[in-house]
C-alpha cells in the first residue's frame, strides 16, 4: 500500500503505519504525517491521541516520540557513577591525551566528563589550560589544578540531578568565546537522529558548547551507541569524532563508521 492510499484506509491501518515510522525514526511531526497521508492535522492528532492512550507512543509538542524513548528516566550523577566506570575511565584518559598545554577546553557535565577532568589534572605537564564548564562537579575536580588551569564556570540555573547549570544564562558565555576543543556527553548516538540527550535544557547548552569550539568531540560509553533520546543536540556529521568503549554494540558501531563517523573505541 502506498502512503497516498492510507488516506482512504481504516484508522487502524494508518495508525499501524505511524508506529512503523516512529520505530524507524524515533519521532514524527503532525505536519509531516498530514502531508504524507493526505489527511488533516486534526485526523493525525486524533490518531496520535489514540495511540498514546494505548501506550504505543508518547505525545510531545508538534508530534510524538516512541514510547521507549519517552519512558527513559535520567539517572542522577551519583547513580551513574556505578555504570561502566572502568570504561568511562578509559574514555576519559583517551580524551585527555588530545589536549595540549595552552588549550582552551569546554567540558560538559556527567560522570565521564568528571573522569576527564580528573585525567587532565593528573597530567602534571599540562599548564596554561583554560577550562570552561557548566558542571559543578567538574569545576570541583579541576580546582586542585589551579593556578596551572584557569577554570571558568558558566553560571545559570542549577539542575540537581547532574549538578549542572542550564538556561537562563548558562549559554550566554559561549557566544563571546572560542575554544580549541569541546568535550560533550550525551544519552544517545545514532546515525539518523544524531547526538541526543534525555534532558532538553541540557541539550540546548550542549549545542551551544559545540558551536563554540574548533574540535567537537562526543564522549559516550558503549550503552549510548545506537540509542535515541528526546532532545537533539547536533547531527552526527557535525562532530569530529565519537570516543566510546568496548561495551558498544558492534552493529551500531558499524553503522556509524559506514556513515563516515570517526569512532575511537577504547
Amino acid at each position: 500500500m502506498t502512503e497516498a492510499e492510507f488516506a482512504s484506509a481504516p484508522a487502524p491501518v494508518r495508525r499501524a503505519r505511524i508506529l512503523e515510522l516512529i520505530d524507524s525514526g524515533g519521532f514524527v511531526k503532525v505536519t509531516d504525517l498530514s502531508a504524507l497521508f493526505g489527511v488533516s492535522e486534526v485526523t493525525i492528532r486524533a490518531d496520535l491521541d489514540a495511540l498514546e492512550q494505548a501506550s504505543a507512543l508518547s505525545r510531545v509538542h508538534g508530534g510524538a516520540v516512541a514510547a521507549r524513548v519517552a519512558s527513559r528516566t535520567e539517572p542522577a550523577f551519583e547513580e551513574a557513577l556505578g555504570s561502566l566506570w572502568d570504561e568511562k575511565l578509559r574514555i576519559a584518559a583517551h580524551a585527555a591525551s588530545l589536549v595540549s598545554a595552552g588549550d582552551a577546553v569546554i567540558i560538559d557535565v556527567g560522570t565521564t566528563a568528571a573522569a576527564l577532568a580528573r585525567a587532565l589534572v593528573e597530567r602534571a605537564e599540562l599548564h596554561d589550560l583554560v577550562v570552561i564548564t557548566n558542571g559543578l562537579k567538574i569545576a570541583l575536580e579541576l580546582e586542585r589544578a589551579i593556578p596551572r588551569f584557569t577554570v571558568i564556570v558558566t553560571g545559570g540555573t542549577l539542575r540537581p540531578l547532574q549538578h549542572s547549570l542550564v538556561n537562563p544564562l548558562a549559554d550566554g558565555l559561549f557566544s563571546s568565546l572560542h575554544a580549541d576543543i569541546a568535550f560533550v556527553g550525551c544519552n544517545g548516538v545514532d546515525v539518523g537522529r544524531g547526538i541526543t540527550n534525555i534532558n532538553l535544557p541540557e541539550a540546548e547548552v550542549k549545542k551551544r558548547m559545540l558551536s563554540s569550539a574548533t574540535r567537537r568531540i562526543v564522549l559516550a560509553d558503549g550503552s549510548k551507541i545506537g540509542e535515541i533520546h528526546l532532545g537533539r543536540v547536533v547531527g552526527i556529521d557535525e562532530v569530529e569524532r565519537v570516543i566510546t568503549g568496548a561495551s558498544a554494540r558492534p552493529q551500531a558501531l558499524a553503522l556509524l563508521r559506514d556513515a563516515g563517523v570517526s569512532v575511537d573505541q577504547v
